[in-house]
């Protein structure tokens, strides 16, 4: 009699093994051909969350170009690998650089931050502004991007930078979910080209990765991403880059604040007392950076009933108004929480963008923020 293999006859899905993805690597050469790319040191980081692979190349920035041809070997080495659905593979480099010096800076506002050589990307913007909350959930993204395209709405040349790594909703707010990004060559350099949507010109995180699953980066990794999309991105001349800072006050802020060094903050904040004390640390960090905070806007200060048109302090009433002047910085504005807010940016379309009595709001938060910079 023949015994059957109980398992035989039965579908199994094998699983991801690292040992396995090491293994597959290690027999992708680097540029040298003489080792290969993880006992070479490129591989700084490769994660796997449920069947989604990535991993993380560290490369000299001046051999970027070439490296593309190692960046797809190792595509297709994972590729093969059991449970393994999709893989996104990217090229990061840390390199202590010159400051800006290929272009005559219009801005007497210079960034102090490990860079490549040739033409910045960041080369001729005018002013930095860091759009920071200290804390989640308080409509940071949203306030950023509609500040953005108000100002935009001005006249003036704006750029939006997307630096939440970890969450990166602008895309969404921008109508720009599903975009990935492509690059260009200027000046001997291959840029990342931004995306532009109702005026302004739109750099994520979003534009770079695959799926919809978490980007878990430590942070020296995240600090890395987004003084790349800073000074790798075609930006172009702007008047001002606002750049969605992630929420929080620890390293990874601090040192994006060192590094990218912003002409100034704006700190977001409901006016509930939790949201506040986060607030005070936000201001807090920036002072320590000697980076000025511009002002605080309140988020969410009343909600408007859509039905009946009633208001409701749900936050509480007047605490970031009374927060700022304890701090001794000006209280730039107030936006409520408003239906068509929330709407406008489920459907990608900010409401500052809109000749409504909320998208005026927007416009008059922006006229607050220029008149900090005279």
């Amino acid at each position: 009699m023949v015994r059957l293999n109980p398992l035989a006859s039965k579908n199994f899905t094998m699983s991801y093994s690292e040992t396995a993805a090491l293994k597959a690597l290690s027999h992708v050469k680097d540029l040298t051909g003489n080792r290969d790319v993880v006992s070479a040191g490129h591989l700084s980081d490769l994660n796997f969350s449920d069947g989604f692979l990535r991993a993380i190349l560290k490369i000299d920035p001046a051999k970027a170009d070439e490296f593309e041809a190692v960046r797809l070997n190792v595509i297709s080495a994972l590729e093969g690998l059991d449970g393994v659905d999709r893989v996104s593979v990217m090229l990061t480099a840390h390199k202590a650089g010159p400051e800006i010096s290929s272009k005559p800076k219009r801005s007497s506002n210079p960034h102090q931050a490990r860079r490549p050589d040739g033409y910045q990307g960041d080369a001729f913007i005018d002013h930095v502004i860091a759009v920071s909350s200290a804390k989640g959930g308080v409509g940071k993204s949203t306030i950023a991007a509609n500040l953005a395209v108000a100002l935009a709405g001005q006249g003036k040349k704006i750029g939006l930078l997307d630096a939440d790594i970890h969450g990166p909703s602008i895309p969404m707010i921008m109508g720009l979910s599903g975009k990935r990004a492509v690059t260009t060559e200027k000046e001997g350099r291959r840029l990342i080209k931004p995306f532009t949507a109702s005026g302004v010109k739109v750099m994520s995180i979003g534009f770079l990765t695959d799926g919809d699953g978490p980007i878990v980066w430590r942070g020296p990794m995240v600090q890395g991403a987004i003084s790349r999309m800073l000074w790798d991105v075609d930006w172009g001349e702007l008047d001002m880059l606002i750049i969605d800072m992630p929420p929080g006050t620890g390293d990874p802020q601090l040192g994006l604040a060192q590094d990218i060094k912003p002409r100034g903050a704006v700190i977001v904040s409901t006016p509930q007392d939790l949201a506040l004390l986060d607030a005070r640390k936000g201001v807090a960090m920036f002072g320590k950076v000697n980076i000025p905070v511009f002002g605080l806007i309140e988020n969410m200060s009343v909600f408007v009933c859509p039905d009946c048109g009633s208001s409701h302090d749900i936050f509480g009433s007047g605490g970031v108004k009374e927060e700022a002047a304890n701090l001794g910085v000006p209280l730039l504005g107030q936006a409520p929480l408003h239906m068509s807010i929330r709407n406008a940016s489920d459907a990608g379309r900010p409401i500052a963008a809109d000749d409504s009595a909320e998208g005026q709001i927007f416009r008059t938060l922006a006229n607050a923020l220029c008149e900090t910079l005279k």
